[in-house]
């Protein structure tokens, strides 16, 4: 008996030795961790992780639980720096998944501090993968990326605008429109005034198609977000194509109201003046020719004063 005890003595005391070497082991493994932390973030992220592993073998030491969770605080840690890093590089899908590995992760450790992070870093790298796409003309993998910012941050005015602006650039106009409002109504400065461009372009559109009516409304909505002189120009051609003169008329001023010193200034005053005689309206064809003196229509404008 006296040499049973005895065996089963020293196997304790060895047991006991093992485990405390491996806890050193364990520490020895964090310890390169924090130096690689410097050269190489993946090469400590790992050197955490193979002490988390070992620590987690010898958890009846004293040291062990508050050991374990300074490597499981050091692995979230590693990972969060790691994604930072890949946004500086723009390898934003490399920094995605590193970030979502993070949240995972942290759900595991119980680290609802780190989950928060990862989530509030993760629409800014799909706001910055976006820009990125536009800026190089890939309109469409832009939009899918600001989609993104939205689908996390429904109240994100930027990325509404962005949305539309690629949008706009891929030509689908009804969608971009939808995007700039929102922007717009979210208080985002600078979408009115692409809002006045998009119904602009969406209004030409409808021209070339042969659609003046449905163009005019385009027009019309144009400068109601942002005026301009050749969307009242535009609008006064659809309108003298579907016959109504007196519009056109008004939308031909306003033209020359906002373009003074348009090269087409004279065309535009002797189109305002023929279509005013053109409709009865005598008094505004006579004052329209009579700004024309000076001008290539000139000799023209003095026969048809005489007339009326």
């Amino acid at each position: 008996m006296k040499k049973l005890f005895a065996v089963l003595t020293a196997l304790g005391i060895a047991v006991a030795v093992a485990g405390a070497q491996s806890l050193n082991e364990a520490k020895e493994a964090f310890n390169n961790g924090v130096t690689a932390m410097e050269t190489n973030k993946t090469e400590a992220l790992a050197q955490f992780r193979s002490a988390l592993e070992i620590a987690n073998q010898c958890t009846e030491e004293e040291d062990a639980p508050e050991f374990i969770g300074t490597c499981k605080t050091a692995i979230t840690g590693a990972l969060l720096s790691i994604a930072k890093e890949q946004i500086n590089e723009a390898a934003y899908d490399e920094a995605l998944a590193t970030l979502k590995e993070a949240k995972a992760t942290a759900a595991d450790f119980g680290q609802e501090d780190v989950i928060s992070e990862a989530d509030d870093l993760i629409p800014n790298v799909y706001m910055r993968k976006g820009s990125t796409l536009l800026k190089n003309k890939d309109f469409a993998g832009a939009a899918e990326a600001f989609k993104e910012v939205i689908s996390l941050k429904a109240d994100d005015a930027q990325a509404y605008l962005l949305l539309g602006q690629a949008q706009v650039q891929a030509g689908i106009m009804d969608a971009a429109i939808e995007a700039l409002t929102k922007a717009n109504e979210l208080g985002e400065s600078n979408a009115s005034k692409l809002l006045g461009t998009t119904y602009l372009k969406q209004g030409q559109a409808l021209m070339k198609a042969g659609k003046n009516a449905e163009a005019i409304e385009a027009f019309e909505k144009s400068n109601s977000f942002a005026e301009s002189g050749n969307a009242y120009l535009l609008m006064a051609n659809a309108l003298t194509k579907t016959g109504k003169s007196a519009k056109s008329i008004e939308a031909y001023k306003k033209y020359l109201e906002l373009t003074p010193n348009a090269k087409n200034a004279a065309d535009i005053i002797f189109t305002i003046a023929a279509t005013a005689q053109k409709a009865g309206d005598k008094a505004t064809a006579k004052e329209y020719y009579g700004k024309l003196a000076g001008t290539k229509y000139a000799e023209q404008a003095a026969a048809q004063l005489k007339t009326l």
